[in-house]
């Protein structure tokens, strides 16, 4: 559905292969001990996908969204958790090819496998609204003293590299942000506390401080007041249409172990399996119907925003709320095909459902999405 070159499909089976070799062998282990994922990491950095998006002319493989979404897909088919870091990774590339004068030694890194990237936007003053950040930047000679509590950081503590938001030094509005790169090694950068969650488990997005960071003025990914813009122009589309793909390979996921589940167990004192149930086998069709829905509706979205269509950032709202709700119908009917078999973890099913609950809370949550699409269609500003 994604319509890929191919050239795009080589990149597509290189990642499957990593999925199925490295990713899916850690993922259950992953889950229950609600650890970073690092084997997976490595081995995206390994065979060149943490430089995917990154331009050629830095070593990378200087691939779009089609390409980032039918991978996403596949890596969300086997661990959502990793599948999670490599999104934002992808959104933190999105940030560095946008101002290569101040990234390009990272992302060289990156496409060498030797950097992950991420965003620190969310702070537990404006909570899911993540464009309106209460922290403030404090001019400091020739440079800034960023001091902010975030609340949701992918990879905290293990990314080496953290787009951070904050409101800029002489902000008067909640939307006069600016963006700077946080480095691993930058004084002052704590993670505050551990990831104990439902749901993506592995992807260590934990609350982080900045206690009066210093940064020079060259660590500014974007002109300071314009964050606000730089977010809804360079990274909305990357994290929408990315987040709905992550959705859809955790519905991937559930169909496949459910069809696993239905044609390969049955009732030996009957001679039959689970799938000669008709209301088993009605289940998984509505999970097929609603996946393959969901996938083509985000084919369609990747195409009319690389093409730079006019419709693309309606769709691109559309996009993650969409796929948000087929994940949480797909897995529960997954749960409800599966019986006891999938409640007492005996499946993959019972991960899936649970990742999926971390789509839709993820900010901009549905609630908010809905929001915003529905003023859109009104003829109304959004913020």
């Amino acid at each position: 559905m994604y319509r890929l070159t191919d050239q795009q499909k080589e990149v597509v089976r290189i990642a499957s292969e990593v999925a199925d070799g490295v990713i899916a062998r850690y993922a259950a282990e992953v889950d229950l001990n609600a650890r970073f994922p690092s084997e997976a990491v490595a081995a995206l950095g390994e065979t060149g996908l943490l430089g995917l998006t990154v331009p050629s002319e830095y070593g990378g493989m200087g691939q779009g969204m089609s390409a980032a979404a039918a991978v996403l897909d596949q890596v969300a088919q086997r661990d959502a958790s990793t599948a999670m870091i490599y999104l934002m990774h992808l959104c933190g590339m999105a940030c560095y090819t946008a101002n290569p004068a101040v990234t390009e030694v990272h992302l060289r890194a990156a496409a060498a496998g030797k950097h992950l990237s991420t965003l620190a936007w969310s702070e537990r003053g404006s909570r899911s609204h993540f464009w309106s950040p209460v922290s403030k930047a404090v001019q400091n000679g020739s440079g800034v003293l960023l001091s902010a509590e975030k609340s949701w950081v992918t990879s905290a503590g293990h990314a080496d590299g953290y787009v951070v938001s904050t409101l800029a030094a002489n902000a008067a509005s909640p939307t006069e942000t600016a963006l700077y790169l946080v480095l691993k090694q930058d004084s002052g950068l704590t993670v505050d506390g551990p990831w104990e969650s439902l749901g993506m488990r592995g992807n260590a997005s934990a609350p982080m401080k900045l206690h009066e960071v210093s940064l020079a003025d060259e660590r500014a990914i974007c002109v300071p007041g314009k964050g606000f813009d730089f977010m809804l122009g360079v990274v909305l589309h990357w994290f929408q249409t990315g987040n709905a793909a992550v959705s859809i390979g955790i519905c991937e996921a559930a169909i496949q172990a459910t069809t696993t589940h239905l044609t390969g167990q049955g009732f030996q004192h009957l001679g039959s399996r689970l799938s000669d149930l008709p209301n088993l086998r009605a289940r998984l069709a509505k999970m097929r119907i609603e996946t393959d829905k969901a996938r083509a509706h985000l084919a369609k979205t990747v195409e009319a925003a690389e093409a730079g269509d006019a419709s693309a950032m309606l769709m691109v709202l559309e996009s993650k709320a969409s796929a948000a709700d087929t994940a949480l119908e797909v897995t529960d009917l997954a749960m409800k095909a599966c019986g006891g078999a999938a409640f007492s973890k005996h499946l993959s099913v019972e991960r899936t459902f649970r990742d999926a609950r971390a789509l839709s809370v993820m900010a901009p949550t549905s609630d908010v999405l809905h929001e915003f699409i529905g003023r859109a269609l009104c003829g109304m500003e959004l913020f």
